[in-house]
């Protein structure tokens, strides 16, 4: 074997070696790029939910300080949404929540025993309300409404709306 030849030898295993830590590294940026999105996304959808968490408790809040003397009235509003096979992207349906939650905040320090004398409130609740959000539209039917102990509670269920 000459000396040529050895170099040679020498010179492929080197590349191999080299190129196998190239790929190595690739393969390690690409699952360290997929875990950190993951993670972030988890991290937004938890952070969603808390500023919809806060903005109820605000709402709260403000209602008990205006209407500490009234028992009979709608302090607080519960909205409760059906579980669906396959389920909805969690983060649309927490945005459609909040934006029926915006809607139904008219309700809030009206009397428990008074609801009903709205027809249009009623029919604006019993209608199928489309709403958009990031770019798709889904269709909300409220299928319960309940009022115990100055809470409003009310299911709903939320469906991808597809235009006839």
């Amino acid at each position: 074997m000459n000396r040529d030849s050895a170099w040679r030898i020498s010179l492929r295993r080197g590349i191999r070696v080299a190129a196998l830590f190239l790929l190595g590294m690739i393969i390690g940026a690409v699952v360290y790029n997929t875990v950190f999105h993951y993670s972030f996304n988890q991290l937004w959808v938890q952070n969603k939910d808390l500023e919809i968490q806060l903005h109820q408790a605000e709402d709260e809040m403000k209602t008990m300080k205006k209407f500490t003397t009234r028992q009979s009235i709608i302090r607080s509003i519960k909205i409760r949404v059906e579980d669906r096979d396959p389920p909805l992207d969690s983060l649309a349906v927490k945005q459609v929540v909040q934006k029926l939650q915006e809607e139904l905040e008219v309700m809030r320090g009206r009397s428990i025993f008074e609801i009903d004398t709205d027809a249009k409130m009623a029919r604006t609740f019993l209608n199928r309300k489309v709403y958009t959000v990031r770019d798709k539209e889904y269709a909300v039917q409220i299928k319960t409404m309940l009022v115990s102990e100055g809470s409003l509670q009310i299911w709903i269920e939320v469906k991808p709306y597809v235009r006839s």
